[in-house]
């Protein structure tokens, strides 16, 4: 199995479990917005480019500029994200899950532009 494969399964799996609560905007989501300092609109917007890059990192398999644009745009979620955790004054911990996902799909964007 390739590693571009892995990872976007990772990726898209990841994604799309954090996305999809804030599309549907759960109570636990609605929470988070509050203490982040977004409206649950603006949290929305948020969860919709997250399913969007997952779905955009599978896609990037069959033609890799998708994949490219997609990963990039997830990386850019997570510098954002952890950009958000740093002003909340979460530090390294409240920020890891946005760093993991960060290296994932820097990990992916390598991998896919070496096939």
């Amino acid at each position: 199995m390739s590693t571009s494969l892995v990872l976007a399964c990772l990726l898209a799996l990841g994604f799309t479990a954090v996305g999809v609560p804030k599309i549907l905007a759960l109570e636990k989501m609605r929470e988070l917005a509050a203490e982040s300092g977004f409206p649950v609109g603006a949290y929305r917007v948020i969860g919709v480019l997250e399913v969007a890059g997952a779905a955009g990192v599978l896609l990037g398999l069959a033609v890799p500029v998708l994949g490219v644009l997609a990963g990039a745009g997830l990386l850019l979620l997570m510098a954002g994200a952890a950009i958000t955790h740093g002003r909340k004054g979460d530090g390294l911990r409240g920020m890891a899950p946005a760093l993991a996902c960060a290296v994932l799909a820097a990990g992916y964007l390598a991998a896919l532009i070496a096939m």
